[in-house]
């Protein structure tokens, strides 16, 4: 990504519109201090919590430019999950974890008991490292497995960061690692409010691997990126749609600044919210607590 259209999106951000010297200060802060250091460097994230990051991480590194680098799907998630010690009913997971940055949000800043999922282990051990660095080993279960429709064993690529996937026939042998698969339905607790997907195409088998779960009534919530990359195995990402919407789901997009819950007809070229039992969810929206993220509360 080139550097002007970088800076317009950190500028253009609904948290840095009215900051933008200060977001642009960040940016170049982050290079040089990066460049300097390359290793890992503690900084600062919601409330009290704090984000272990190096330069490369794509994602993660957004969430210092601009506060929140997914802002309507963190706020959603910001604004939906309570406090297990509160509502017991109150369990997330994280699959598609990366280094762990709704894992944070959602056992750092908000409480909620957590299973992350990370299959590919250099990954991992950074999840790992932002489960320590913020105490959260009594909140959080990290698991270093992919989730399919069935139990196995896959090869994903290795070297790719944000977007490592299950690898097809044209990664080199050399870029793949093995990595145990399990289904959701067998290693959630018990039935997650709200789960996040992002596993880069594989939607597909991970929501077939979960009927149990996603059907129920107790799941109210499900973050997914459906973004086309499904058509690498050969799956149209318009199936999930339908058989979200047959267990009851419509999807949203989500406004933090408005709280407000926007229903749209199909899902967006990126993170789409699908919702059940949307009164109850847009209650809970409406009476959450408000979020500082850069002097910016919503």
């Amino acid at each position: 990504m080139s550097l002007s259209i970088t800076l317009k999106h950190i500028t253009s951000h609904p948290l840095t519109k009215k900051q933008k010297v200060a977001a642009i200060f960040r940016y170049f802060k982050w290079q040089l201090q990066s460049r300097l250091d390359k290793g890992i460097h503690i900084v600062p994230f919601v409330a009290s919590t704090k984000l272990a990051v190096q330069s490369g991480m794509t994602g993660a590194t957004g969430n210092i430019y601009t506060g929140l680098h997914e802002f309507n799907d963190m706020g959603f998630l910001l604004h939906f999950l309570r406090s297990t010690e509160e509502e017991e009913n109150d369990y997330f997971m994280d699959i598609g974890a990366n280094i762990g940055s709704y894992t944070v949000l959602a056992a750092g800043v908000i409480g909620t008991q957590t299973t992350s999922i990370e299959p590919i282990p250099n990954t991992y051990q950074k999840l790992q490292k932002n489960i320590q660095v913020n105490n959260l080993a009594t909140k959080t279960t990290a698991l270093n497995i992919g989730l399919g429709s069935a139990k196995g064993t896959l090869q994903f690529t290795k070297s790719l960061d944000t977007v490592n996937h299950v690898a097809t026939e044209e990664i080199p042998q050399d870029e793949r690692i093995d990595v145990s698969i399990e289904k959701v339905d067998e290693v959630a607790k018990r039935i997650p409010i709200l789960v996040k997907i992002d596993v880069e195409g594989f939607e597909t088998e991970v929501i077939n691997g979960g009927e149990a779960i996603f059907s129920s009534p107790l799941q109210k919530a499900i973050i997914i990126e459906l973004n086309g990359s499904g058509g690498r195995y050969g799956y149209d990402e318009s199936k999930i749609h339908q058989k979200l919407k047959n267990w009851g789901y419509k999807p949203y997009f989500y406004n933090p600044l408005k709280r407000e819950l926007i229903e749209i007809k199909l899902f967006g070229n990126h993170n789409t919210i699908y919702c059940k039992d949307i009164d109850f969810i847009e209650k809970r929206i409406k009476t959450a607590p408000l979020i500082n993220v850069l002097g910016e509360k919503f």
